[in-house]
């Protein structure tokens, strides 16, 4: 299997599973991890998801240059389209999926081209000690093609992120920590611990909420203030509605948890 799809009560884990080929993604990989994104984004009883690779070497190294670059060069323009519109950019993430569920990128190894697309494409990200990031596209006659020039500037410097897109830059585990590309560094078997420590950090707080908040954030990136305040406010005019939201304040008064259902 290309992908190891599981259920761990609230949270869904995808694990690329192609170690051997340091798991990068073919057209095989891509719809099957296409498949499991839109069922997290529409499985009711799923609160938060973690992607990661499978071994210890690698996260994911980008696209399978020898079956995805020829496999979509043999297509049509419109069968590229088609294929795009039924599983969104590669690894199924990163172009025209919509997902305000909270997503963690455990990141095990190399995360490479649109291996780091891929990260960029979730909202926290956790990193091994050994960890290597690159958009090296370039290099290979192409452009970060699956949102890395657009998502890369918009989280780091503009110009580190030149240097690294242009130059067919890597840089280590620490200097992403440094510019802000991640959020933690652990030891590798701390890996995924880490990930599902915020997973179930996450699954404290109203589920509503965050994703609200995720919208709210994503959304506004490409607004200018005032739209973004409106969209804020539009957002928070619709949960004040919701049951979750009379829970919270109750939960609070009473000296409790509370009980969020979703709702």
């Amino acid at each position: 299997m290309p992908i190891i799809y599981e259920k761990k009560d609230k949270i869904a884990v995808i694990t690329i599973n192609r170690p051997e080929a340091m798991n990068s993604i073919d057209p095989e990989t891509t719809e099957e991890l296409s498949k499991a994104w839109m069922d997290f984004r529409d499985d009711p009883n799923l609160w938060v998801g973690i992607l990661t690779g499978a071994g210890d070497k690698a996260f994911s190294a980008g696209a399978d240059l020898k079956k995805l670059i020829p496999f979509m060069a043999q297509m049509s323009t419109i069968e590229r389209r088609e294929r795009e519109e039924k599983f969104p950019g590669l690894g199924g993430i990163t172009r025209g999926l919509n997902i305000w569920k909270p997503m963690i990128a455990a990141i095990n190894g190399f995360c490479l081209a649109g291996g780091l697309e891929m990260a960029l494409a979730c909202d926290i990200r956790v990193a091994a000690e050994h960890a290597i990031f690159g958009l090296m596209e370039v290099s290979r006659g192409i452009i970060p093609g699956a949102g890395g020039t657009q998502r890369l500037p918009r989280m780091i410097p503009l110009a580190k992120a030149m240097e690294m897109i242009l130059l067919a830059q890597r840089i280590d585990a620490q200097e992403a920590l440094r510019l802000g590309l991640i959020s933690r560094v652990v030891p590798l078997p701390k890996v995924m611990p880490t990930a599902m420590e915020i997973a179930e950090a996450i699954l404290q707080n109203g589920p509503l909420a965050v994703r609200a908040a995720k919208e709210a954030i994503i959304r506004g990136l490409s607004m200018p203030l005032e739209e973004g305040l409106r969209l804020e406010g539009v957002l928070q005019s619709y949960l004040l509605k919701t049951e979750d939201a009379v829970e919270g304040p109750r939960a609070f008064a009473e000296k409790r948890k509370p009980q969020f259902k979703a709702k």
